[in-house]
C-alpha cells in the first residue's frame, strides 16, 4: 500500500496523507522500500519529486497487485450497494453530465446512497493518464481504445440536432442548408478549437458556416441560443429537452453527420472490485433507459 501510494502521488506528504499516516511513518516506509528494491524510487528535481525509471516501471504491476488484494479483503459476496461508504471519480464531458448523471444520482440516493461521487470535466488529451494514476475511477464520453491495461464499454449512441430560436432568427424548422450557413453558430468546444464535426461535414461539400462563439460550458449554450440570433448543433437527446423548457425550436442538421457512441473506459486493475463493477452495470442500465424513454418520447 506504501509503494503504490508513493508511486502514485509522489510526494511522502501527499502519500501520509492518502493513507492517512504521519509523514515520518511514510518517510521510514520510502527508506525501507529503498533498501528493499535497492533503487532511490523518488529522487528530488526542480519541479518537485520525480520517478526514477524503476519506480515507473513499477505502477502498472504495483497497482495491479493491489487492486487483486482488495478484490480478496472485499469479496463480492459481502457487496452490498445499500451499505457500501465509497467515492468515485468521474470525468465527463457536459453533455453526458446533463444527460447522464441525473439519472445516475438518482438512483444511487434509492440503491446506494453511501456512494459519492467527484464529478471532472473530460479531458481526452490526459485522461487515460488519469486513469492510470488513478485519479479518474471512470471516464465517460467519445471514447473508443485505450492501452492494453484499459476497458472500454459502450452505453449509447447519439445522434444531432440543430437548436434555435425561430422568433430571432425568423424562419421555422426544418432549417435549409441556405438558412443553417445564413446564420452565425455557437458551438461547445472543451479545447477551445473553433472546428469541429460540423465544420468536417461542411468542408466535406465546400461549404463552411460563421462562428459567433464558442464555449467550454455545454449547459449555457441553449441560453445563448435564446436570446441571440444564432444556431446550434448539439446531441439530439438535450436538444429536445433544452427546446420543450426554453421555448426553442429543434431542426434535422442539413448536412449528414454521423452518429456517435458514448462509452465508459477504466483501468483494468478494478475488472473485479465490487462497486466499481456494480457502478458499470449501473452505468450500462441507464444507458438502455435514456435510449428508451428518448425512443418513448419521440
Amino acid at each position: 500500500m506504501a509503494l503504490d501510494a508513493l508511486l502514485t502521488e509522489r510526494s511522502v506528504t501527499r502519500a501520509a496523507g492518502h493513507l492517512n499516516v504521519g509523514q515520518s511513518a511514510m518517510s521510514s516506509s520510502l527508506g525501507r522500500l529503498r533498501k528493499l528494491l535497492g533503487d532511490e524510487l523518488l529522487t528530488r528535481a526542480p519541479d518537485g519529486m520525480r520517478l526514477t525509471p524503476r519506480a515507473v516501471a513499477l505502477i502498472e504491476p504495483v497497482r495491479s497487485a493491489v487492486r487483486q488484494f482488495q478484490c480478496i479483503v472485499l469479496r463480492e459476496d459481502s457487496f452490498d450497494p445499500a451499505t457500501v461508504e465509497r467515492g468515485f471519480t468521474l470525468a465527463v464531458p457536459g453533455s453526458v453530465e446533463a444527460y447522464l448523471i441525473p439519472r445516475l444520482l438518482a438512483l444511487l440516493g434509492r440503491e446506494a446512497p453511501g456512494i459519492s461521487l467527484r464529478l471532472r470535466a473530460l479531458d481526452y488529451g490526459s485522461v487515460l493518464g488519469e486513469l492510470d494514476a488513478d485519479q479518474v475511477d471512470l471516464a465517460v464520453g467519445v471514447l473508443t481504445e485505450g492501452q492494453a491495461h484499459h476497458k472500454v464499454r459502450a452505453l449509447y449512441r447519439f445522434g444531432y440536432l440543430c437548436l434555435f430560436n425561430p422568433e430571432l432568427l425568423g424562419v421555422a424548422p426544418p432549417l435549409s442548408l441556405d438558412y443553417y450557413l445564413r446564420f452565425p453558430h455557437i458551438m461547445t468546444s472543451i479545447t477551445g478549437a473553433d472546428h469541429g464535426v460540423v465544420d468536417i461535414a461542411l468542408a466535406a461539400i465546400g461549404k463552411r458556416r460563421r462562428m459567433a462563439a464558442t464555449t467550454p460550458r455545454f449547459t449555457t449554450v441553449a441560453f445563448h441560443v435564446l436570446a441571440a440570433p444564432v444556431i446550434t448543433t448539439m446531441v439530439d437527446a438535450l436538444a429536445h429537452g433544452f427546446a420543450a423548457q426554453l421555448g426553442l425550436a429543434t431542426s434535422p442538421v442539413p448536412v449528414p453527420l454521423d452518429a456517435a457512441t458514448i462509452s465508459m473506459v477504466w483501468h483494468s486493475s478494478y475488472d473485479h472490485d465490487p462497486a466499481h463493477r456494480w457502478l458499470r452495470e449501473v452505468m450500462v442500465r441507464l444507458g438502455r433507459e435514456a435510449v428508451q424513454d428518448q425512443a418513448d418520447a419521440l
